[in-house]
């Protein structure tokens, strides 16, 4: 049934990539795939962490932000490439999404995406994983680190990922980096710096986000490397239309909201989760349980 599902959304994701420059909807996906919106919705959603509008959405406008960059096409033809009607409906979602206007952005000469395209795992998902599963990096990961990275660029805005490759090394050198792998896949990667307890980075591929791995990681920093310390990261800030459901994972796992801050040029939010006290650390070493079975 696992293998099914990846199948479906895999052809739904293709349909998508394949029709970038035409207006899309969940409807017009079904029909193509000759599937049920409804559950077409429901196990795309589940998969992927977004819906068949808002990937559709994302990808479109990354391409679009491409075409601003890199070529010399008027705006208004880059608009209807990327499924609007409209220049101005363009320029007001490209604004909202990327916090600057489409001629502002092709000015800074800048581009960053969205949204890259998402490959899925096609094989069982390991569901027994606990953080001891979790490890430091070494350099034989970085690759695969960096393609984890592809597929989370939705989490981070503003990313780089040539700097990033660069940093990536030093901090597997420096033992701050740490990774959850399924099999021969990253699922899981955190870069941070003890000293001051930040999270500097932290993705999960798509298809595990709902099994808890992000509360993996949590455990560990909080039971073994930053024991008695404050957590500290940055995220979206409320209502940012760029947050694909971030800023309420960390709120539900216990961080609050700290002060606003601007990071590269884009508006963030520092959150901050609370040490854990010695009796509920001792509790989660007694009674630590492996991630959700829920598919």
């Amino acid at each position: 049934m696992q293998g099914q599902t990846v199948r479906i959304v895999s052809q739904a994701i293709r349909y998508i990539e394949e029709h970038l420059h035409e207006k899309m909807d969940l409807d017009m996906v079904a029909s193509a795939l000759h599937y049920s919106k409804y559950h077409l919705h429901r196990i795309f959603t589940k998969t992927v962490g977004l819906t068949i509008h808002d990937y559709a959405k994302r990808r479109q406008l990354t391409e679009a932000a491409k075409l601003l960059v890199f070529s010399a096409k008027p705006i208004i033809e880059i608009a209807i490439m990327s499924g609007y009607e409209s220049q101005q409906a363009f320029t007001d979602i490209f604004k909202a999404m990327y916090k600057t206007s489409p001629a502002q952005f092709r000015e800074t000469e800048n581009f960053y995406p969205l949204q890259l395209e998402i490959y899925l795992k096609e094989e069982l998902i390991k569901m027994d994983l606990t953080k001891d599963n979790i490890k430091f990096a070494t350099p034989e990961d970085a690759d695969d680190w960096m393609e984890l990275v592809s597929l989370t660029i939705d989490g981070y805005p503003c990313l780089d990922k040539g700097d990033y490759a660069t940093n990536l090394h030093q901090y597997i050198a420096d033992k701050k980096a740490l990774i959850l792998r399924d099999d021969d896949m990253a699922i899981g990667v955190m870069g941070l710096s003890p000293d001051t307890g930040s999270i500097d980075f932290l993705a999960v591929h798509p298809q595990y986000r709902h099994l808890g791995i992000t509360k993996l990681f949590l455990d560990k920093l909080a039971d073994e490397l930053l024991y008695g310390k404050e957590i500290t990261l940055t995220t979206y800030r409320a209502g940012d239309k760029a947050d694909t459901g971030w800023r309420e994972e960390y709120r539900r796992l216990g961080f609050a909201e700290r002060e606003l801050l601007v990071e590269y040029g884009y508006p963030t939010q520092r959150f901050v989760l609370p040490p854990k006290n010695k009796e509920e650390t001792k509790n989660d070493r007694n009674t630590e349980e492996p991630v959700s079975r829920e598919l």
